[in-house]
């Protein structure tokens, strides 16, 4: 039987120790109202600390209202939704876990709501014609002075996100999410700076976030760092992303992919098992970060192997930790495996 080496592993990034290799990643509930957690969170992301994940990461949080993918996605643009964040974390931490939070915009991708935005007015294809829930809407261009209140709105809630206890932060620009369509050449048909540059809003996004959480704290970006769409950037633009979200301040990168429409064929990688782990080997050289891979990785096995290759450094365990809060504990010979009690009679 083959050994379990390195999922078990601490790991440390900054001030931050894991004690071992495994991520949460974040994965929308669709479960908020007004964007406050309750306690279905509560009992969602404690369950898992208790079943032993290295680091929880909340489903993307949004920074406004219309920032939303669904009226029911959480959102941390006032104290009282921070407030219910603490609630959460405070419980995590009694159960000797880690939590981080995904704070995100959604754009043109948002739902439920009548102000529609993005970085220019091109539509999302994604609509599923059999759901009237799931239409998307024509979005409006932002002007510069709303791009600038954005990041000003990532960095209020990353303030809050710092104040309610989290652990790290992590920054959403993958998955067709403003950050997202600002870098893709595909919905980005500026043409000011912000479109001569299209990693500026990133860039800014990143650089605002950093300045209000403590030095110590890690900033983790997740990214794109290849569409899988019709005419999609490739895996070269991807490491560009990399390159100039690490110079910005990032000090992980959760290497995801697509979220810029429908998939192409000729351009989508075969849906297996560890199918993105490619995406991170080829990341890895460019800036030399700590690395979170996804993809598939529910076999503790693979994802062990994964580790070992060096090709990332953690692993996002997302259906399967969906599927069981304590997949963690079902590793074989996992140490975090609570003890039985003796008792004496």
């Amino acid at each position: 039987m083959a050994k379990i080496s390195y999922l078990n592993t601490p790991y440390s990034i900054k001030n931050l120790t894991l004690k071992n290799r495994i991520v949460m990643p974040p994965m929308c509930q669709y479960t908020a109202t007004d964007g406050m957690p309750n306690d279905w969170h509560f009992v969602h992301y404690v369950s898992r600390a208790i079943g032993g994940v290295g680091l929880i990461i909340v489903e993307m949080t949004n920074v406004a209202p219309n920032g939303r993918i669904s009226p029911n996605c959480l959102g941390l643009w006032n104290d009282e939704q921070r407030d219910q964040f603490k609630r959460i974390v405070d419980a995590v931490h009694a159960q000797n876990g880690k939590i981080a939070i995904q704070i995100a915009h959604a754009g043109r991708k948002a739902l439920g709501t009548d102000d529609v935005i993005s970085c220019s007015s091109v539509i999302f294809d994604g609509n599923n014609e059999a759901d009237p829930k799931w239409q998307y809407k024509m979005p409006r261009e932002l002007s510069k002075d709303e791009i600038l209140a954005i990041i000003q709105q990532f960095k209020q809630s990353t303030k809050r996100a710092v104040e309610a206890g989290f652990d790290a932060i992590e920054i959403h620009g993958a998955h067709g999410y403003l950050i997202h369509q600002f870098c893709s050449p595909k919905t980005n048909l500026r043409t000011d700076e912000y479109g001569q540059d299209k990693l500026l809003f990133g860039e800014q996004v990143l650089k605002a976030a950093k300045s209000v959480m403590p030095a110590g704290m890690p900033l983790i970006v997740r990214f794109s760092a290849q569409e899988y769409g019709k005419n999609g950037y490739d895996v070269d633009y991807g490491r560009k992303i990399a390159k100039r979200f690490a110079e910005a301040g990032a000090d992980v990168l959760d290497v995801s992919g697509g979220g810029d429409g429908q998939l192409d064929p000729t351009h989508t990688p075969d849906f297996h098992a560890g199918y993105q782990v490619y995406l991170a080997r080829a990341i890895r050289p460019v800036t030399n970060l700590p690395i979170i891979t996804v993809g598939m990785l529910e076999d503790p096995y693979l994802a062990d192997y994964v580790i070992s290759t060096g090709d990332a450094d953690l692993v996002a365990i997302g259906k399967g930790l969906l599927h069981d809060p304590y997949w963690t504990l079902h590793i074989p010979d996992s140490p975090f495996v609570p003890k039985p009690y003796k008792v004496a009679f």
